[in-house]
């Protein structure tokens, strides 16, 4: 089921934001001091405790427990993440269908380097418009995405 973060979710969306970020990005942008120092569950968790309306734009897919998580800002998604554990079992796609048809996304940005998910997006209708920036404070490209 998708349905909207709550409190309660709060401890395990950071998990999940902090683990598939370490286990993805890290090979990217070689820098541990901040995937292991400075990126951490309890200040992500705390920082979403302190603010909860951050949670307005967070979608969960629960089964059992949450594994994956999209967050929307108007209609482009800014967020996909799914627990590493459950990666491959259609999660990301079952997100990202929601966030079509619910909110009518039609653009996201991607790390060029993150290969595994430029061919997702583009097994669900997104394509690289040509446009690209710079990740702030990194010289990783991010490329501009669109159905």
């Amino acid at each position: 089921m998708i349905r909207q973060a709550i409190m309660g979710d709060i401890s395990r969306i950071a998990e999940i934001l902090v683990v598939t970020k370490w286990v993805n990005y890290r090979k990217i942008f070689h820098n541990d001091l901040y995937s292991f120092g400075e990126l951490q569950v309890l200040p992500v968790a705390g920082q979403l405790q302190e603010d909860p309306r951050q949670l307005r734009g967070i979608w969960v897919y629960e089964d059992d427990f949450v594994k994956g998580l999209i967050r929307v800002q108007e209609q482009e998604l800014v967020q996909l993440y799914v627990d590493s554990f459950f990666a491959g079992q259609g999660i990301g796609g079952k997100l990202l269908d929601f966030a079509v048809e619910r909110f009518r996304v039609n653009h996201l940005w991607v790390l060029e380097k993150n290969q595994r998910a430029i061919v997702f997006y583009a097994r669900h209708g997104f394509q690289y418009s040509g446009v690209w920036k710079y990740e702030e404070g990194t010289t990783e490209r991010l490329l501009w995405m669109s159905r």
